[in-house]
């Protein structure tokens, strides 16, 4: 990848050319076990229907104004690249992927036995495997990731999430691509997620502090941002119980707009358009919870709460072009020295 290119599924891409962008969604996340060995749960209409589903649903989001989405599906959720690659043959929309764990704590057990066999002999296997995905490609598709996600829940920087994260760092150094989180905000995850990240030497303006849209703790998002740091009202249609409500989102926003925070801000919906970790039951509860919902409500909600055609354009558009270009990687000598 090119310095100041933007991988997705489809090749490297401008980041002048990203248009309209959703800093944080889901296409597929399905169990490798479950759909090599119980595939009527991952496919409950068989994985064709999925797919045509996805498409469907993709290309409502185009038709709703949005040209690029960051699909941050890692390990841990799973992923599924080659069916991102036969969705994005049948829809015109750039799709970004990424490379990471998603878990609270310690990974799956092989990638936990994997490092501890690399740690004896000097290495890290998460980075290798996150630099790998980004320099060489996922799996035999060659599409590169071009972010990194990591998690921190409730418990805050546990020992196997504090490794994780420690990797994210190093893999991003290397290779130039942002870091975007999943974080606690009522627990202030986002800051412990900074300060080892800065201990790490990762440029903080390249960092994206996911769900910081659930809390309305003004004083901690704007702590946040303070670092240099975007913060991701990422969970529109998607209010869980002790969370921010939609008209809470977009009021928290139009504040922080006004305080001159509109350049670290990014917005998404954490939608998931296949997944076997939930069923129709459930995601029955949340009718909004659809990547539509910010094009079709929240956009016009923001600008009757006051946010400014120029603060919503930096929002969907500047921010998360300067994010995702690729920036310059440090040199090799001064990557040894901060390790």
């Amino acid at each position: 990848m090119t310095t100041g290119a933007v991988a997705t599924v489809r090749g490297d891409r401008s980041s002048a050319d990203l248009g309209r962008t959703l800093m944080h969604e889901h296409v597929f996340a399905v169990s490798a076990a479950l759909a090599n060995d119980r595939p009527e749960i991952a496919f409950p209409d068989g994985k064709q229907a999925a797919v045509d589903d996805a498409v469907a649903r993709l290309q409502r989001v185009k038709d709703a104004g949005i040209d690029t989405i960051v699909d941050v599906t890692v390990f841990g959720h799973d992923r599924d690249i080659p069916s991102l690659v036969r969705i994005n043959e049948r829809v015109d929309l750039n799709i970004v992927v990424a490379t990471g764990f998603y878990t609270e704590d310690v990974p799956s057990k092989t990638f936990e036995i994997r490092q501890a066999l690399a740690r004896q002999r000097g290495g890290n296997f998460f980075v290798d495997v996150f630099v790998a995905d980004i320099v060489d490609g996922i799996g035999t598709t060659g599409v590169r990731a071009g972010i990194i996600k990591c998690v921190t829940g409730a418990a805050g920087l546990t020992r196997g999430s504090k490794g994780l994260l420690r990797a994210a760092a190093i893999a991003a150094r290397e290779t130039g691509v942002p870091i975007t989180t999943h974080s606690d905000p009522h627990a202030r995850g986002g800051l412990e997620q900074l300060e080892l990240f800065a201990a790490e030497g990762v440029d903080l303006a390249r960092v994206v502090i996911g769900h910081s849209g659930d809390t309305t703790d003004l004083d901690y998002l704007k702590a946040v941002m303070d670092t240099g740091a975007t913060i991701a009202s990422d969970r529109f249609g998607y209010a869980l119980p002790g969370t921010a409500t939609t008209q809470e989102r977009v009021a928290v926003i139009a504040d922080l707009c006004n305080e001159g925070y509109a350049d670290r801000i990014v917005v998404s919906h954490d939608a998931m358009l296949h997944t076997d970790w939930l069923d129709d039951g459930y995601t029955a509860a949340f009718p909004d919870w659809d990547p539509t919902f910010v094009p079709t409500t929240v956009v016009p909600a923001l600008r009757e709460a006051g946010v400014s055609d120029a603060h919503l354009h930096q929002i969907l558009v500047g921010t998360p072009a300067r994010l995702l270009a690729c920036a310059t990687p440090l040199p090799k000598e001064r990557i040894d020295e901060q390790s």
